[in-house]
């Protein structure tokens, strides 16, 4: 093997291992001074011309990328899952219990307010949408969920979204003590006797 076959190689080598564009200054380091760089540039460049991918010139040094008249056939899309945050399925679970509704009826319900993001975010899903206005002062827009919603989750119509006794059956509902770790079925305690009167 030539010893101009094996610099080529080494440029080649360096530059599909490069994550980014690899300078002439770099390149020259690794070859020494005897290496006609341009000339190595130049070859692999026309070496690559006709296929998938081309060495090309960009941000001041050099790399291979695709082949521009085949970049619209490597596009791929995939949808990207994301959990919705607990602000959200509260209010998401707010609008198909009680909508229509309105943002300060959400608030209300749940106790805090109602972050700019969270309604944004079930109307990015396409599970809640505006319908309308309430005929109040202020006339604030109203929320319901969508059809796409109710496919989702498997429903029908939003009656056969679950009662009260079927989410606590389920589990995903419970209604105990206000005070942790209390047991409200226990006697209260005896009150101590006086230690003189026993």
């Amino acid at each position: 093997m030539s010893e101009r076959t094996q610099q080529r190689r080494i440029v080649e080598a360096l530059l599909f291992a490069a994550t980014e564009p690899v300078t002439e200054e770099v390149l020259a380091e690794r070859l020494g001074d005897d290496a006609e760089l341009g000339l190595l540039l130049g070859e692999l460049a026309e070496q690559y011309a006709e296929r998938g991918i081309n060495l090309v010139r960009l941000a001041g040094g050099w790399a291979f990328r695709t082949a521009p008249d085949l970049a619209a056939l490597l596009v791929t899309e995939r949808p990207v899952t994301r959990k919705l945050s607990r602000a959200a399925v509260e209010t998401l679970a707010i609008v198909a219990y009680h909508q229509p509704v309105t943002r300060a009826e959400i608030e209300a319900i749940r106790g805090v307010a109602v972050a700019h993001g969270t309604l944004d975010r079930l109307i990015e899903t396409g599970w809640v949408q505006p319908k309308g206005r309430r005929e109040t002062p202020g006339r604030p827009v109203t929320w319901v969920t969508t059809p796409a919603f109710l496919a989702h989750f498997g429903l029908d119509s939003v009656k056969d979204l679950p009662g009260i006794d079927e989410l606590r059956a389920s589990g995903l509902l419970d209604i105990g003590p206000a005070v942790l770790g209390e047991d409200l079925t226990a006697p209260p305690d005896e009150p101590e006797e006086d230690a003189e009167s026993g």
